[in-house]
């Protein structure tokens, strides 16, 4: 992932300069990032009047603030282990939540109640990927399980995609894309890391099994 992406760019000037000479920690730029990433999905799961573009703007600023965090974290020194998995926690988080948002509040549209079913596959796409991710950086150290940027964008910036689908009025588009979309992520890390799935499978099998005695 880079850290010189176009969302990057909005959030040094917006928030991570403003920032840069307080007593405000990286963390708890991530924390804003979750309770902003959360409240804007249960606005969009609400459904139904201006409730879902009120949503959608404000996981964007999420979005923002989980750019700002990192650069944050470079800028003053304040870099750590632990706020590198935070920061993956709080947009594992967020964006499991906003699927799953907007699988609920279009149950009453196009889908029905299979739009609960939609909302539940991506959202389940995104924990499994963060588990994934876990487990290779587990092996390969932190930030082994990233992905490649290009043109300025991650493979994170995709969920700009969901808002954008709301406010131009393709809610139903946008789930039914999530619901394929993200599970095929997931599976593209399997294979982009096969071989390293593959080891840790071999192991836990070569590990001897536990003796039980009566």
């Amino acid at each position: 992932m880079s850290h010189d992406t176009w969302i990057h760019r909005v959030a040094r000037v917006t928030v991570v300069r403003p920032l840069a000479k307080t007593g405000i920690a990286p963390n708890h730029v991530t924390t804003a990032r979750l309770i902003l990433g959360i409240g804007g999905a249960a606005l969009v799961a609400v459904g139904g009047g201006l409730w879902p573009y009120i949503g959608a703007a404000v996981f964007v600023v999420s979005m923002v603030l989980d750019r700002a965090d990192g650069d944050l974290a470079r800028l003053t020194g304040r870099t750590s282990a632990r706020g590198h998995v935070y920061d993956l926690l709080a947009d594992t988080l967020s964006n499991a939540a906003l699927f799953l948002a907007l699988g609920i509040g279009e149950s009453g549209g196009l889908f029905g109640p299979w739009a609960l079913v939609l909302g539940l596959a991506a959202a389940g796409a995104v924990a499994a990927t963060f588990g994934m991710v876990m487990a290779v950086e587990g092996e390969g150290g932190e930030r082994a399980g990233e992905l490649p940027s290009a043109a300025g964008f991650d493979a994170d910036d995709a969920m700009l995609l969901v808002p954008l689908g709301i406010w131009l009025g393709w809610p139903d588009a946008v789930l039914l894309a999530a619901a394929i979309g993200a599970p095929l992520f997931a599976l593209s890390f399997v294979v982009r890391f096969r071989q390293l799935f593959s080891r840790l499978a071999f192991q836990r099998g070569a590990q001897p099994g536990r003796r039980h005695t009566t």
